[in-house]
């Protein structure tokens, strides 16, 4: 596998089609655990090392699988590597563990996994799969990340332990205030790419317009061909 290819799997995961910003996936635990930083990132990085193993073993199995039990393969898959993450984190982060809690069994269902099982793994090589395990899972592990500490900053006036301000706004900090910070950084993320896509100049026009109309002909000619 070439250099750019893995690097076009790692950029397509984390910012051309990050799951939380972009398309919109895992919304349950996106909402659910992102009361603060640390939360985000423990099940960011829960679900990148599911979502990075499965891809590979299920690219491995591709051409084993029948078709008729797809789906159920892929769950099981997924599910073997769930119970052997959450008995390495209840062994050695309890804590995390409890703060997650059902959350971490709900991985095996999760959209993001299935979906890059079904769309990718399963149609291209072990090592390509590898890498776009991995770049989707940075790229959940960042949304929920950013996600996490604006609501922990906003909501308790904290993060990592640091008070930051005595007068903060509890809304940020309950399920409402997932959905508003959610939405503002979705915002946020659009307003970059309308200005990104702005920044290639466009043609000016030279006034010539005859010029013009006689390119547009030649080019409807050429398509009517």
């Amino acid at each position: 596998m070439k250099e750019n290819s893995i690097t076009e799997r790692l950029y397509n995961g984390i910012i051309k089609e990050n799951p939380t910003f972009v398309m919109m996936l895992g919304m349950c635990p996106t909402l659910a655990v992102t009361t603060s930083c640390i939360n985000g990132i423990g099940m960011g990085l829960t679900t990148t090392v599911v979502l990075a193993l499965s891809n590979l073993i299920i690219s491995l199995l591709r051409k084993f699988i029948p078709d008729g039990v797809r789906v159920p393969a892929f769950i099981v898959v997924v599910a073997s590597f769930v119970t052997l993450v959450q008995f390495m984190l209840e062994a050695y982060l309890p804590s995390l563990n409890e703060s997650l809690g059902i959350y971490i069994p709900l991985i095996v269902v999760n959209c993001i996994i299935l979906g890059r099982a079904e769309s990718y793994a399963s149609k291209n090589p072990p090592v390509a799969s590898l890498f776009d395990g991995i770049g989707m899972g940075l790229g959940f592990t960042m949304a929920l990340a950013i996600l996490g500490a604006v609501r922990e900053i906003i909501g308790s006036g904290a993060i990592f332990g640091f008070q930051f301000w005595d007068s903060p706004i509890g809304i940020f900090a309950l399920p409402p205030g997932a959905f508003i910070v959610l939405g503002g950084l979705v915002i946020i993320q659009n307003k970059m790419k309308l200005r990104s896509g702005k920044t290639p100049k466009e043609k000016s026009c030279d006034g010539n317009c005859q010029s013009c109309m006689e390119k547009c002909e030649e080019i409807n000619a050429e398509g009517g061909k």
